[in-house]
């Protein structure tokens, strides 16, 4: 049998402090993230353990008895995150409903709890498994006990049995935890031990004494400042180990029937899931298979394309059918009845196209066999015009015949007076635009609307049904069947079918329009909306139908290049190591670093003891031993390797011979554009090997070049408008080095006597300070002492007064607010800016500074795109604008029009808005995009 203990605050805390950069915010505003990683935690433990008993301990409210004891017992500890403990109530009772023990006793801590329960459990011949991350828990480890240990940062979990414990602290037995934990401290306990001993020395003496009582009655042996300190300090270490011991004897008795695992309350766990919007974890938990209720759309329909099915033409579709009766159990029905039609015969194909053109509105969504539009093709395409009435005109296999039934609703598509309505507008766009058509016109999005509403959500239709309309929309997978995605046919499923899912999206959609709407205008948003995201999906269309050559033949030299750089760089660090190891393992690295060659004394650690050796831990100790600096490359060009080289040719479209890359509006909460397969954000500019990878981008044919387009510090010219700073504007509008009028005024010298190093490090100030870079971060990122980084940044804001005024305000908008706003009014929401927690509270301050600068960089370079390509349609140029990286736009020009193209793009670029600093951009040419930028 085995008994599982889990410290439930301990766990609460690692899964908010998971979720804490992108934390999970239902449609209520309630931040989810602990609890929902609370309850993963939980269920990934019984899944994949399956404890024949469990129980979760909580520390109790008020004081404990080593509060009692000593007052400044955690009392440095930062206030409790508003978040979490608003969390924990609704915890103890998902807890209770899934009928686990909750174990809390009074005056004790949770620690002491599972301590007396896990010593009396294995009494009883249980396996007792303590899970935890602290190691204060490995002093209980003994026969039958383990500490069950989630890996920081991972799903993973490390065991620890007697042995490993031993092993882990480089101790004789377990117990000597207690002596380990009296003698160097427990910082984030308060525990304060000995003064001037840490754990190695800690260490040393328990291998010599064995016990804190036996050294404190030894102490003549010592000398010098160590025999000192403990003499000195005898009665704080006894104190210390006091703080550290935890109990064994708490009153509380383990009563096997009591911890024995039962089936949880279903209906009281859907009641609470429900309400906190974990739908996933819903039918993950408790949902049969032949229970499982229907999931919304998540993306376009794979599987083969309709064959021919007879069928009632323009049939009524009505709660009260058969057909809804067969396929009740699917949805949750709307109240209010609703009208869906099959419209299968030419005729009837051609007055619904003449009845659409008589409307100012219409919602439309397509049905395709992939979820890359590039390669799709179209299975049917639905319309709504009024809410709970929608039309499903199915298509053949036949290319030219599908095409002649989507040309007939080419004037629709092609209106500029009818507005479309969609849900991923731009998927739709790009699949019609296979078959002839390019739809024109107003759009309205609802997943870019609700994107702008609450940038930090959700916005998939499901999500959107339930949240605006209370409604479970159908999936079409519960239609086919329980097959695989790879295995979805859809031959033998009658249109009549995936009408009623066809048509429901395009009603949904406009329903989710009609709501919408007034969001936007209620938060002063709609120009943002209309004039700046609508637009732009057109512009991404046309970018991803477009898309990049690929020099393949570049790609291979490169690779066969690097590949032999790598081994050559592996043999050089083996040779330096005197062994060989796995590079691409973070343990043995860490082990070859600090323990066999010890190139620190102090190095790093993660909480479950491993050796730290992160990219930026890694560049910090370049300077320590040649080893790091070829670590470093290897890692850098291993990546390179598998995430770009070799992966670039292979997402090539066999048809166009080209990479279509997919622009992403409604990723990033700062309002910039991501792109996936690939993503070609993160190719690296900075070091040459990056660099390279430009070399294979090239334009489409030799009557062609590669141009390109970038902003010239884009951010901090940002920073100078809304900050209004003297200095800041007079050196931009001079035309300055803005990075040495700052190394001028901070060392206070003329800007011609600045050399490479003060301008090296005033850059970094520049761009570091504006997104709140602490004097510990400058100090590391510029390898200088933190009294030289504290006097960069205090002279930074002497030469910028303005600069540190426009950041406090920022933060005090936002306080008073809960959101920040860009030039354009995009919002950005900051609902831990008032917390009482300085970890959690920091962060927001920092996207309180930052986010007006990112997101108004964002919405200029949008502008930028909206303008360039209505001029390359308005002046007819063959050019294409292709990639948009950031701060730059990459276009293939056509030979004879690169001049007109380089005056329009640095046009529209340097006058996409008027700050009162010029805005500036850099061009180049070339044949590949290296040369260009």
């Amino acid at each position: 049998m085995k008994l599982f203990l889990l410290d439930a605050y301990a766990l609460i805390y690692r899964s908010y402090y998971a979720f804490i950069k992108f934390p999970r915010i239902n449609s209520k505003g309630v931040n989810t993230s602990a609890i929902f990683g609370f309850i993963n935690t939980l269920e990934e433990l019984l899944k994949k353990e399956n404890p024949t008993h469990i129980a979760i301990a909580f520390d109790p409210a008020g004081p404990t008895f080593r509060h009692e004891a000593y007052e400044m017992y955690k009392a440095q500890r930062e206030e409790t995150p508003e978040v979490i403990r608003a969390s924990v109530p609704i915890i103890k009772d998902i807890i209770k409903a899934y009928n686990i023990p909750l174990l809390e006793v009074p005056g004790f801590e949770a620690d002491d709890v599972i301590g007396t329960i896990a010593k009396q459990a294995a009494q009883e011949g249980l396996d007792v498994f303590m899970m935890t991350p602290d190691k204060d828990y490995g002093q209980l480890v003994a026969p039958h006990i383990y500490i069950y240990k989630p890996k920081y940062g991972s799903n993973d979990i490390e065991i620890l049995d007697e042995e490993a414990v031993k092993k882990k602290y480089a101790l004789e037995k377990p117990e000597q935890i207690i002596d380990l934990l009296g003698l160097m401290g427990d910082s984030s306990d308060n525990i304060p031990g000995c003064p001037g001993v840490g754990e190695k020395t800690a260490q040393k003496l328990i291998e010599e004494f064995h016990s804190i009582d036996n050294l404190l009655n030894n102490t003549d042996k010592l000398k010098g400042a160590l025999k000192t300190k403990v003499e000195e300090n005898k009665e704080q270490i006894l104190f210390s180990k006091f703080l550290a011991t935890i109990k064994i004897d708490v009153p509380i008795t383990f009563h096997l029937n009591e911890c024995e695992r039962k089936n949880p309350d279903n209906d009281k766990i859907h009641e609470i899931f429900t309400e906190l919007e974990f739908r996933s974890l819903l039918n993950r938990v408790i949902t049969k298979p032949e229970e499982k209720k229907p999931v919304a759309k998540q993306g376009p329909i794979q599987g083969d394309l309709f064959a021919p099915v007879q069928g009632d033409l323009f049939a009524e579709f009505t709660p009260e059918e058969p057909e809804e009766k067969k396929y009740a159990n699917l949805r949750d029905l709307k109240s209010t009845p609703h009208k869906y039609y099959l419209v299968e015969k030419e005729e009837d194909i051609n007055d619904l196209a003449r009845k659409i053109l008589d409307q100012k509105i219409v919602a439309f969504d397509t049905e395709t066999t992939g979820v890359d539009p590039i390669t799709a093709e179209l299975v049917g395409f639905s319309f709504s015009f009024a809410e709970n009435e929608a039309y499903y005109i199915p298509v053949p296999s036949d290319f030219e015949k599908t095409k002649n039934i989507v040309n007939k609703f080419k004037y629709f598509f092609e209106s500029e007076n009818i507005l479309k309505v969609g849900q991923n507008l731009k998927y739709d766009m790009i699949v019609i635009r296979q078959y002839g058509i390019r739809i024109k016109g107003k759009f309205f999005d609802t997943m870019i609307a609700h994107y702008l509403i609450n940038p930090e959500m959700r916005h998939n239709m499901d999500y959107l049904a339930e949240t605006y309309l209370h409604y479970q929309t159908v999936h079409i997978e519960e239609l086919i069947g329980p097959k695989g995605k790879n295995q979805l046919s859809m031959r033998s499923v009658p249109f009549e079918s995936i009408k009623e899912y066809a048509c429901e999206d395009a009603d949904i959609t406009l329903q989710l329009k009609n709501k919408l709407e007034g969001e936007l205008k209620k938060q002063g948003i709609e120009s943002l909306f209309y004039d700046i995201e609508m637009p732009l999906v057109e512009v991404l269309a046309d970018m991803e139908v477009t898309g990049v050559k690929i020099n393949t033949d570049t790609m291979k030299q490169l690779s066969g290049e690097m590949t032999k750089e790598l081994k050559q760089i592996e043999q050089e660090i083996y040779q330096i190591a005197g062994i060989k190891f796995n590079i691409n393992s973070s343990k043995q690295v860490g082990e070859i670093l600090f323990d066999r060659m010890k190139i620190v004394d102090k190095p790093k650690k993660t909480k479950t003891g491993q050796y730290v050796t992160s990219e930026d831990v890694l560049e910090n100790l370049k300077s320590k031993h040649p080893i790091v600096e070829k670590l470093f490359e290897y890692r850098g060009l291993k990546k390179l390797l598998s995430t770009y080289i070799d992966a670039l040719p292979e997402l090539i479209n066999p048809k166009t011979g080209k990479i279509h890359t997919s622009f992403n509006q409604t990723v990033t909460a700062t309002g910039r554009l991501s792109s996936s397969n690939p993503n070609l954000q993160n190719i690296p500019i900075r070091d040459s090997q990056g660099k390279e990878i430009r070399k294979a981008f090239v334009p489409d044919n030799d009557d062609c070049v590669f141009f390109s387009a970038d902003y010239s510090q884009i951010e901090l010219r940002i920073m100078a408008d809304l900050s209004q700073d003297k200095n800041m504007l007079d050196a931009f509008n001079n035309s300055n080095d803005i990075h040495a009028a700052t190394a001028a005024k901070i060392y206070k010298i003329s800007i011609d006597q600045v050399d490479k190093d003060m301008r090296r490090k005033a850059k970094t100030a520049n761009f570091g300070i504006i997104y709140g870079i602490s004097v510990f971060g400058l100090a590391e990122r510029l390898n200088i002492p933190r009294g030289e980084a504290k006097e960069l940044i205090d002279g930074y804001f002497e030469t910028y007064p303005q600069v540190k005024a426009y950041m406090e305000e920022s933060i005090h908008k936002a306080q008073k607010n809960g959101y920040v706003e860009t030039i354009f009014h995009r919002k950005r929401y900051l609902p831990d800016i008032n917390s009482r927690n300085a970890v959690v509270r920091g962060y927001a301050e920092r996207n309180a500074i930052n986010a007006p600068i990112q997101g108004s960089a964002a919405d200029i370079i949008k502008v930028a795109m909206i303008h360039i390509f209505n001029r390359f349609e308005k002046e007819k140029l063959q050019s294409k604008m292709i990639l948009q990286v950031h701060d730059e736009l990459n276009f293939n020009v056509c030979k004879d029009e690169l001049q007109k193209v380089k005056n329009i793009v640095m046009e529209e670029m340097e006058k996409a808005v008027k700050l009162k600093v010029p805005l500036i951009a850099d061009c180049g040419t070339g044949d590949n995009w290296l040369e260009a930028h």
